[in-house]
C-alpha cells in the first residue's frame, strides 16, 4: 500500500488507500507518519496540502520488513517496512530512509489495517544499514 500511495505525494491519494485497506475503527490515517511526511515535504516546498503538484515527483520502494509481534492466534500483527523514500522537486531530489508500522488483523480473506491504537513509529533508517539491521529490518524477498 504505501509504495502505491505515496507516488506522486498527494496526502489525499495516501488517505484514500490507507482508509481501502482499514477496518472500521483503524486510526484516522492523518495521525500516521507517512501522512506526516508527506505534509511536512509539501509544506518545505511552498506546494498546496493537497493535489497534483507540477514538477513533483515521489517515489518510496520498500525494501525491507519488520514483525514486531503477533497475538490472538496469530491473526493480529504489527509490522513494519522501510525503504528509500526520493522526492523529487522542480531542481531539487532528497532522499531518505522511511519506515512505517501498522497493527494489522486477519479478515478471513486478507491483512486490514486494524482497529485499535495507532502502532508505535517505525525506525527509520536507511535500508540495508547496520542501523536497519539493529533495529530487525530483514529484506524482503
Amino acid at each position: 500500500m504505501d509504495q502505491d500511495a505515496v507516488a506522486g505525494g498527494d496526502p489525499d491519494v495516501y488517505d484514500r488507500a490507507y482508509r481501502a485497506l482499514s477496518l472500521r475503527g483503524a486510526p484516522d490515517p492523518r495521525a500516521t507518519g507517512i501522512y506526516s511526511v508527506l505534509i511536512n515535504f509539501r509544506a518545505a516546498g511552498g506546494l498546496p496540502d493537497t493535489g497534483p503538484a507540477p514538477t513533483l515527483s515521489v517515489n518510496y520502494e520498500v525494501t525491507e520488513g519488520l514483525v514486531k509481534g503477533t497475538t490472538d492466534s496469530g491473526h493480529y500483527t504489527v509490522v513494519c517496512v522501510l525503504g528509500d523514500l526520493t522526492v523529487q522537486y522542480q531542481e531539487t531530489t532528497v532522499s531518505a530512509g522511511v519506515g512505517d508500522c501498522q497493527a494489522m488483523r486477519w479478515s478471513g480473506t486478507g491483512w486490514r489495517i486494524s482497529p485499535g491504537l495507532l502502532a508505535a513509529p517505525a525506525p527509520c533508517a536507511w535500508p540495508g544499514s547496520p542501523d536497519a539491521v539493529d533495529a530487525g529490518y530483514r529484506e524482503l524477498v
